[in-house]
This record gives C-alpha cells, structure tokens and sequence, in this order.
C-alpha cells in the first residue's frame, strides 16, 4: 500500500491584530524590484482604513479581484497572470487578501507565473511541476479551508475543478479573526457550512483515518459550537470559525469531501451558483446519506433564519441536466469516498437526477 505525501502550509501566524505584521513577514521573501502583489476582494474597495494596513513598497500594487457573480475561472486568472508579466516580469509574490475565491485565485496566479499556458491545462490532479512564486492568504471570511488547502478551484472553458497539486498550498497564512468579526449574517453562514459540510463528509466517508478523524473531530465540533452553541455572534466565535475552517481544510488534505461537493460543482458549471451556497443547496437534500449531518443543518438554518435559495433547478433544461450530472460524475475521488468503489451502482445518473430535481 502507498501512502500520499502531502505539503502542509510551512508558516502560520495566529492572533487578533497579527495583520499588523504583514510587512515584517513579506519582506525576507522580497526579490530585488519584483513587486508584491495583493489581490483583495472587491468588497473592500473604498476601505481605505482597510487598505492603508497593507504597507507598499517600491513598485508593490493592490489589486482589487472581482469575485461576484461568478466564481473565479480560468481565463481571470490567465488575465491576472499576463498583467503581472506584462508590467513587471514577475512578482515577489502574491498575498490573497478575502475569502476562498480570492485566496484561490492567488494561489493560481502564483503558479501561473512559473507554468506556460493556461490554468485550465493545470485542472486536475499533480498536473503542475513547477514550484509558483511565493503566495500567502490573508482569509477575511472562514470556511472554505482554501488558505490551507493543495486546490485552487477555477471554473473552466469544460468544467469546475481544482490545480491540484503539491505546489499549490499557501507559503505563508496570516489568520487574524478581527478580520472575520463584521461579516454579513449569511455570507458568514453559507461559508461556514461549507466547511461543516467538509467535516460531515469527511468523517462520513470510505477515506476516514485516524489523521483526517482527529481534524475533522474537532472542526465540526467547532462549527457546531460556533452555529448551535450561541444566541449572537462572538469574538469566541472568530476564533473558534477561523480554526475550524484550518482544521477543516487538513481533515480532507488526507481524506476527502463527498456527494455535495460533488453535486455543488454542477450547480457551480450550469447556474453560475456560488460555492457556499452550492454545497447548502445540495447538502440539504442529502440526508439519507448524511442523516446526522442534515439534521443538525436543519437546526442551524433555523436557529439562524437563513433563506436557503430554492428551485434554482427547477427550469433546468435536458441539455443543463445533462451538463450538471456530467459534472457530478466527473469529480470520482469525491463518489468513493462517500460511497465506495461501486458508487456508480448506487449513486445512477437517474439517482442524481432526482437530487437535482429537488434543488
């Protein structure tokens, strides 16, 4: 038997207020005049509050990333990588500075800077074999375990899938939990269960050991204690959602999420569903494979009056249905370990239809 030897994220810095270190941290990893480059989420654009705490040098440049409607692709990255060559060559590095697009995108970027082409030739798995220029997460929201994760999930021209590789994780993480403490109710809840739905899957599936269980463990109890434990939002709960989301993201390093990763990726490809959102939609339907999962779900969309989107496949086409469990029964790393190797007698693409039917 072969074991998978992994990369974990070789530097991290934890505490409120360590955003105030960037500087300090960045600067030994700078090359000669090859600028820094931030991309920050278009939300804090105007921010200058925000902003003015990321220290610039010489031709260092802020770049504000674009992440809504759609989640990142291909081509953005491709057009962010070309800029970069276009103006300077090169970069320092790439800091990510926003949720798990944002950092996925950076991590991307970073690549593509060292790899010819373009990112959808790297959509797969251990396809990159050139180390990127050094890239670091800054996470302003918690959940989706990006800043710890060996993916960078980009839309393709043909499909939704990650830069899989051990190149692809995060030289440097600054998790700072003042940055997570204002986020709107239910972006913060749908980027959480994405990460509940991480540990659900993961401590649910044919992959689970005794690494990925002792993560997963204490991730879900996190989340459970963050979402169920409390009638108002925290700084306890920063804390505990921010390392949930880390741990989170290690229990699946090893092991592997399921059937409403699977499924989301198919809302994500065909209806442009954004990926929090998109695992909710089909987690929520999953409760005869996730029983004990869903029903805690249910308790916490109650308990925090979230409007979980509905009938987003109700007008599907044959040819979006179609499109949407091609998709699903792509991502086979994802099927067995929720339903073993024969996953394709259980889970029929008439079986999927159905779920999605529901969605």
């Amino acid at each position: 038997m072969k074991f998978r030897n992994f990369p974990q994220v070789p530097f991290v810095c934890y505490g409120r207020g360590s955003l105030n270190q960037i500087g300090e941290i960045l600067e030994p990893h700078r090359k000669g005049d090859a600028p820094f480059i931030f991309f920050i989420d278009n939300f804090f654009n105007g921010n200058q509050e925000f902003i003015s705490r990321f220290p610039l040098k010489g031709r260092d440049e802020i770049v504000f990333v674009d992440v809504n409607p759609h989640e990142p692709s291909t081509w953005q990255v491709d057009a962010l990588r070309d800029d970069i060559v276009k103006k300077y060559g090169t970069a320092s590095g790439i800091i990510g500075v926003g949720g798990g697009s944002v950092m996925d995108i950076a991590k991307a970027v970073a690549l593509m800077l060292t790899n010819p082409g373009s990112a959808a030739d790297y959509q797969g798995w251990d396809l990159v074999k050139v180390p990127g220029v050094f890239h670091m997460a800054v996470p302003t929201l918690s959940g989706t375990g990006a800043e710890v994760s060996r993916t960078a999930v980009l839309i393709g021209p043909e499909k939704k899938l990650g830069l899989n590789s051990d190149f692809t994780p995060m030289n440097q993480v600054l998790l700072d939990p003042e940055l997570i403490h204002n986020v709107p109710k239910n972006q913060r809840f749908f980027t959480g269960m994405d990460n509940y739905i991480h540990c659900v899957e993961s401590l649910n599936g044919t992959y689970l050991n005794a690494f990925s269980k002792a993560y997963g463990q204490k991730a879900e109890e996190m989340c459970l204690k963050a979402f169920l434990g409390t009638d108002e939002w925290t700084e306890e709960c920063d804390d505990d959602l921010m390392m949930a989301s880390w741990m989170g993201g290690m229990s699946i390093a090893y092991s592997q999420v399921g059937a409403a990763h699977a499924m989301s990726y198919g809302l994500a490809v065909v209806f442009g569903v954004r990926h929090g959102e998109g695992c909710c939609i089909a987690f929520n339907q999953l409760g005869e494979i996730y029983p004990e999962g869903v029903a805690n779900f249910h308790k916490m969309i109650e308990k925090w009056d979230i409007d979980l989107p509905k009938g987003v496949c109700a007008n599907a086409t044959e040819e979006q249905m179609q499109t949407m469990i091609k998709v699903a029964q792509g991502m086979v790393p994802l099927w067995e370990n929720c339903l073993g190797k024969d996953w394709q007698k259980i889970m029929t693409p008439e079986k999927m239809r159905s779920l999605f039917e529901k969605m």
